[in-house]
Formats: C-alpha cells, structure tokens, sequence
C-alpha cells in the first residue's frame, strides 16, 4: 500500500483524502446528480464503492431500509470475488472473518442400509490451484459493510442515503440530467403502496437500478424477466445446533431417499445453512408450501440426515423459495432498434436483470461483477476519458455471463435436487462439481472483441493472459526492495488501464517503447489531461526476466518511473523482475522477446501486442481516450 506521497500520513492510510465533491459533501440528497443508483445490494454497493474514486462526479446511492443490512441471504464468496475484494482493499481482513472452504464432502444412501446416509466423496475445492485466492463463507451485510467502508473512506466520502423509495422514473428531454427519478421518504411514513412522506424527483445524467427481483427501474425501462420457474421447493435456514452428524462444519452435498440438503458451514465456528430439499410442488398448493414452517424445515432436516439427528438451538433466518431461472432481454433502456441511433441512459444489475437459484452461491458474485463493469465505464464517460459509446458494452458483455450462469445453475439445481436413484451414474453430481469447479469460481467469463477488448491475432506472445479473460495474476519480485509479490495484486479500484510491459533480455526494445509511452503524441499517455499526475489515468509497470540484483533501477526508462503528489515523488514500486521460483514468464507463456498486455480498469485483459506494435497500441485507445462528455 502507497501513501505519504501528499505529504506525512499518521491515521490510518486508507482514508484517502478528501476532494472534489467530497468536500463540504451535503447531508442531504441533492435535486442533481450524475449518478443515482438505486439500491444497496452487492451490485450497487460495488458500483458506488467504484465510483466514490471519482472526486469530480455526484453520485448517490439510495435505499429504502431504514439503515445497513443486518441478516443478507447471500453468503457465497467465489475466489473472483475476493480477488476483486483485493483491488478494492479489504480481501485480507473479510478472509479472516470468513469460513474457509477448502473441500466438500457428498453423502448418499448407504447400499447396505438405504434409510442411512454414508460418506462417498470428499474432493478438495480448488484441484487445480486456479487461484491464489479463497473460496469463502460470510454474511452478505459484512461485504456490504466493507463496501461502505471503502465509500465513506474514499475521495468523496460517499454514503448511503437510507430510508429513500423510488416510486417513478421517466427519460426526458433535459439536455443536462435527462433522467428524472421521483424517489419518497420512507422514514417519514411514506411508501410507493401507501403515499405520504417527503416526494421528490432527482435529477440524474445516468441511473442504476440494482434494486432487486421485483425491479421499478426494471418496470420503468420497459423489460421483464423471463424463463422458468422449476416445481421445486426448497427450505433454507440459519442455524445454531448440536448435532452429531460428522461434517457439520464442512459444505455439504447430502443425498438420501427422503430428499437432499445442501449444508454451508458460516463464519463464527457455529452458525451453519442448510438448504433443505422440500420436494415438488403439485399445480395449486404454491401457497402451502411457501407457508412451510420452520419447524417443518427442521423435522424434514432430520429424516434427510438418518441416522444422525439435529437438535436446532435457535435460527438466525430462514425462508421458503421455490427455483426460478430468469433473465431480463437487455440491461439497459435501449432498445434493439435504437442501438446505432443513442447510448443508454439507465442501467439494471444483479437480481433486477437475473435471477437464479441460491445453492450455486453465485448470486452476489456476478452481481458485483456487473456493478463493477458498469461503475468504472460511468465514471470515464464522466470525466471525459471514454466517449459515451462505451456504455453500450455493459449490456453486451453482461447479459451474455448472465445467461451462461442460469444454464449452469439449471444443471446443478436439478442435480441437487434429483434422487440418487435417478442419476445415470452415483457419482454425477460430484463429478460434475469437480469439472466444472472454474466457472463458478468465476474464471470462465470472457468478453468479446469490442471497443474494449481486442481481436486475439497476437495471443501466442502470452498464451497464460488470455484475452477477454481476467488477468491472471502470478509472483514476481518488487525491485526496489526485493519483496516477492503477486503483480496483480498491486492494482487498485481506482479506474486506471494498465499496461504491462514483459521486457526482453535484450533494452533496446524496451527503451525504444518506453520512450514512446513517455513522448509520442499517439501513446495513450498524451491524452492524461494536464495537471495531472504522468500515471493518473495509465498504470504503466515492467517485468525483467533477469533477477532483481541484475536490474539498474536508476538506469529504467522514466515512464516506469513516474513522479506523483505535489512534491514529485518517484515512484520505485512499478518496476519488477521474474522471480526465480516461480517466473512468470513461463508460468504465463509470455514469449522471451517481451510482449504489452492491456488490463482494462475491472481487471480483464484487453490486448496482447509485441513490444514493437505501438501503432497497434495506440489504434487500440484513440476512440478511448480524450473524448468529449455526453
């Protein structure tokens, strides 16, 4: 972590400053913003924690609770996800709250006695270490809370305005802010059902809807959720118990005749969830089932896990739900016949565009990951880096994952849910969690070539940075200190590109690239408005395939070597080398006479070029860089 390059810090370092709108922030909700979100769920909270590093934007985020979650529904944490946590700076601190999830253990009948469950499998969650990342458990108010953290702490001091209803939504002719929001206060006994209470309309150049399943910017927009809804009822609870069933502490897969149980041990060394199989739900008694109670829940719990018996001490929370497979024909306002004509004004992430079931623990995962591809796009169409065209990509890269997602949640609900005598092999379902295990980690997505992510015609210089994919981080050493590092680990939430420059043995290419980056009219690094700091919107760092001690770092091209702050400090933390033990350039498959990789500001990998393709480099971001704001 960097900090004192404004001058000596003695708090704590990760309250930035404050700037911009930051400043003098008032308390209550302004009549304009350049940005309403609406809603405080994990898309929302995300985008806003984006956004928050934009200290020359407004933006805003309501909610109509009255204050923080304090019980989520959500608790899955897939390595992306704490990946992502690391670029926003609280990957190590949730990791050590959370529960670990390192294996996973399935159960079904025993053949010698069917009415008993055994123990058959007992995989290890990550077989083929595809990331240096944790698999985790933890209540999704805590992710909320340390995205609160990261916006109250940030350049704006961004809070959450609780308490405020969105009742309507209309798109108007207002050149400036031509999203009109009427919003109502709640605390004050209003409510879209009942009336009453403060009314006001906001004013918003762009509005995000992450308002959840039953979406009014969803309606507003014109869009609905389609699919299915599966005959299928399950029963999920939080809960404290003595039990002797084995594994209790340890996630679950439980199959037995008289139905299945998904068991997720939580956070604290006690609370577990279980989601208990409640079997079909016959044409009319929707009703009934969804009135199941709790100690239902717990009395069908117990036949599930014969010959063991659990004793529930007190619930947290529980609920009924039945399957459902859904999924909004755009995410944003615009509709397909007006794609060439204007760019989209209102947005829709998370549960408002997709929804699925709970037991792929995929939910709040990809919503943080549409909340953050929107937020960073919002912010240079904004401050004038990106033209507005940009904003199309949200619904062509997202929808696509979406989609992908509900047709793996199909197959693993119906597996879960299925009998063990009605699988074509006992060991389906296990096998199934074992080879698909890298997509609900969340490392299969890849983005098409777009404005954004570049054709694949140079991909053989580093086969290990596929690109559209995420950028793959690996060790290196820091060369000013010797410090082994993860590369990508150093890259923030702070909507920069990178651009990492994997040298050759041979400087003369390196030098000739360096002094372009640092001098060419074409270098993205021309369009960095003046003022400003030579990296504030290009992270441009190095890795030398020698060893650190052979690497003269007063010798490196100055554009690795950027100054910053008022003072101009140098700033010794962008140049690295290969580590001995682990060299990334083997591990990556990163050709030996050097290559560029472009990572755009959400970590996915944009471009692969040689050194020498700085035409190439420069075509790449000229419809990127230096556009005039919408």
């Amino acid at each position: 972590m960097q900090f004192h390059h404004h001058g000596y810090v003695s708090g704590d370092p990760r309250v930035q400053p404050a700037a911009g709108t930051g400043i003098d922030r008032p308390a209550e909700l302004p009549d304009t913003v350049d940005v309403l979100i609406v809603g405080t769920g994990p898309a929302g909270m995300i985008a806003a924690a984006q956004l928050s590093q934009f200290p020359g934007i407004t933006t805003r985020i309501i909610e109509r609770r009255e204050g923080r979650l304090v019980i989520g529904q959500a608790d899955g944490i897939q390595a992306r996800s704490v990946e992502t946590f690391q670029a926003f700076g609280f990957a190590g601190r949730i990791t050590e709250e959370a529960y670990r999830i390192t294996e996973m253990a399935f159960w079904k009948p025993d053949p010698a006695a069917p009415s008993n469950i055994v123990r058959t499998a007992r995989p290890i969650d990550d077989p083929t270490g595809i990331s240096e990342f944790p698999h985790l458990i933890v209540n999704q108010a805590r992710v909320l809370d340390y995205f609160a953290e990261v916006m109250a702490n940030s350049p704006t001091r961004m809070t959450p305005d609780y308490g405020w209803e969105l009742v309507g939504l209309d798109l108007t002719d207002d050149a400036e802010h031509p999203v009109h929001a009427r919003v109502v206060r709640i605390a004050d006994g209003g409510s879209a059902a009942t009336g009453g209470g403060e009314e006001r309309t906001i004013r918003a150049r762009y509005l995000l809807g992450a308002d959840g399943a039953r979406s009014r910017v969803r309606e507003a927009i014109g869009c609905t959720l389609d699919g299915t809804q599966a005959n299928h009822a399950w029963g999920v609870m939080d809960v404290l118990a003595v039990t002797d069933f084995p594994d209790i502490r340890t996630k679950c897969a439980i199959q037995s005749e008289a139905g299945s149980i998904l068991l997720i041990p939580r956070e604290g060394g006690h609370l577990f969830r279980m989601y208990v199989d409640l079997g079909e739900v016959r044409e009319g008694h929707e009703a009934a089932v969804r009135a199941t109670t709790i100690e239902q829940i717990i009395v069908k719990a117990n036949e599930i896990l014969h010959p063991y018996t659990l004793d529930v001490k007190d619930v947290a929370w529980h609920s009924v739900y039945e399957v459902g497979h859904r999924i909004t024909e755009r995410f944003d306002d615009v509709p397909p016949e007006q794609r060439d004509r204007r760019t989209p004004r209102v947005f829709i992430a998370g549960d408002a565009c997709h929804t699925h079931s709970a037991k792929a623990g995929q939910g709040m995962n990809v919503s943080m990951q549409d909340g953050w591809n929107i937020a960073w796009k919002l912010g240079h169409v904004l401050e004038g880096r990106a033209p507005a065209s940009l904003l199309a990509t949200y619904n062509a890269e997202r929808r696509v994952i979406a989609q992908d997602l509900i047709d793996f949640d199909r197959e693993w609900s119906n597996l879960m849910a299925a009998r063990p005598e009605e699988l074509a092999d006992p060991t389906e379902l296990e096998d199934f969690y074992v080879r698909t295990a890298e997509f609900p980690a969340g490392f299969l997505t890849r983005y098409a070539p777009s404005l954004i992510v570049a054709d694949t015609r140079h991909q053989e210089i580093a086969t290990g940075f596929p690109i559209g994919r995420r950028f793959r981080s690996a060790p290196v050493v820091r060369v000013c200190d010797g410090n082994p590092v993860h590369l990508g680990h150093h890259a923030r939430a702070d909507g920069r590109w990178r651009i990492y420059v994997f040298a050759p043995a041979d400087r003369a290419p390196l030098e000739r690239l360096a002094g372009w980056l640092a001098d060419d009219p074409a270098s993205p690094l021309a369009a960095t408005p003046p003022g400003l700091d030579r990296d504030h919107w290009f992270d441009v760092k190095v890795v030398h395939p020698q060893p650190h001690t052979e690497i003269d770092l007063p010798a490196e091209p100055a554009v690795f070597l950027p100054r910053s702050g008022p003072f101009q400090l140098i700033d010794y933390e962008k140049v690295y080398a290969a580590d001995p033990r682990d060299d990334i350039f083997a591990a990556r498959g990163i050709h030996r006479d050097g290559a560029i990789v472009v990572v755009r500001p959400d970590q996915y990998v944009s471009a692969v070029l040689p050194l020498d393709a700085t035409d190439e480099l420069a075509a790449f971001f000229a419809p990127l860089t230096g556009a005039p704001v919408d």
